[in-house]
């Protein structure tokens, strides 16, 4: 891990995730980019876009600099290589972009989760990049003045579609020292015994080198309810999971637990694209 991407919007949940970022950094002598997406009315977005400079727009993109190096010049970043950029782009799909222009290693987001209608409806940036990001999404909601992930719990239902972000997680993991504790979730929809939930999760993990790690059955009501409720037994420093990336249609039927946890949950979790 050499990149790290830090997107912000300068507010305290957004600091959080940059100082959590920093710590990462810092331990493991990664590169911290931090990016700010002016999300322009469309009228100046297309003048900006035929080249004209609108003196408003200009004004936004001074400030926002200005901002940005203020930023930079936090004492907790001192020593580290830090650079920043403000573009003029949408949020989620600024992101994303340049995300993939950077070849960024990981991108760490603060959210403050959204609910109810608003969550159906709207869902918040963090939720759309943790979707589309090809890169692992770390979210964090609190400030953590020490970030450690060494006790990891991650939950799937360890199918094949799992084992090439699965590798991506083990490799986060060893960075941390961690100790991985591997959880399938038991509904009453969707059943298993422990023989055969065992079964499936040796045979799983087989193929992979895993420095230390646990196997766990919990059962529960739903899925997300399991998921929290077994962090908060086991004391979870970090709580991963892989999500599909549904977008439209697809994703408003179906949802996403991994989303769901990104808004519910008051941990950090971090996100794996299948």
């Amino acid at each position: 891990m050499k990149k790290i991407l830090v997107p912000t919007d300068f507010s305290e949940h957004a600091g959080y995730a940059l100082k959590v970022a920093a710590q990462i950094a810092r331990k493991n002598n990664c590169e911290l980019f931090i990016l700010n997406l002016l999300d322009l009315p469309t009228h100046m977005n297309d003048a900006v876009s035929s080249g004209v400079n609108i003196p408003e727009v200009m004004l936004f993109l001074k400030k926002t600099n200005d901002k940005l190096e203020e930023l930079a010049a936090e004492s907790y970043l001192e020593g580290l290589q830090v650079t920043t950029s403000a573009k003029i782009e949408k949020a989620f799909e600024g992101i994303v972009t340049y995300s993939k222009e950077l070849d960024i290693d990981l991108i760490v987001m603060g959210s403050h989760g959204s609910f109810g209608f608003q969550e159906m409806v709207i869902g918040s940036n963090t939720e759309k990049i943790v979707r589309a990001s090809d890169v692992p999404v770390l979210v964090i909601k609190n400030e953590v003045k020490d970030f450690k992930a060494t006790n990891f719990v991650f939950a799937s239902d360890f199918s094949d579609e799992i084992k090439k972000p699965f590798q991506q997680l083990v490799d986060f993991a060893t960075i941390f020292d961690a100790d991985l504790n591997l959880v399938m979730i038991n509904t009453p929809n969707s059943f298993k015994s422990t023989i055969v939930a065992e079964s499936i999760m040796n045979d799983f993990i087989k193929d992979f080198k895993i420095n230390k790690f646990a196997l766990h059955i919990y059962n529960d009501t739903n899925v997300e309810n399991g998921i929290l409720n077994f962090a908060n037994k086991v004391d979870a420093d970090l709580i991963g999971m892989c999500t599909h990336g549904r977008t439209g249609f697809a994703h408003f039927f179906n949802g996403s637990i991994s989303e769901d946890l990104v808004n519910h949950a008051v941990r950090p979790v971090i996100t794996f694209k299948i």
